[in-house]
């Protein structure tokens, strides 16, 4: 599955203005940069998976709602799987992220 980071970016973007928040709130409650969310919202910097997780978390939606525009705001166990990422180190990340790749191209 081939992503479109220009989708992604604007599907977070869409997310952020519906909710009235700027990129500096959403940027801080991520713990990223402003200039790092506007790289992302415009597609010139690819956010890494917990990127993704937080910005879902801070905007109050799933990460599929930004992967494949579909959402599960009533399915919880996605903050759980969130919160269970935010305590791994980068080198666990990477091993997740490919988990995460092999898991979404298995054909069940």
């Amino acid at each position: 599955m081939e992503l479109d980071y220009q989708l992604i970016g604007g599907r977070i973007a869409r997310r952020r203005k519906v909710l009235r928040l700027t990129q500096a709130q959403v940027a801080e409650q991520c713990e990223i940069s402003d200039q790092y969310l506007s790289n992302i919202e415009r597609a010139v910097s690819i956010p890494s998976t917990e990127v993704i997780m937080r910005l879902a978390i801070a905007l109050d939606t799933t990460p599929d709602e930004f992967l494949v525009g579909a959402s599960r705001r009533h399915d919880e166990s996605w903050k759980n799987v969130a919160e269970k990422l935010r305590a791994l180190d980068e080198k666990q990340l990477r091993l997740v992220d490919g988990l995460i790749d092999f898991v979404a191209e298995w054909e069940l």
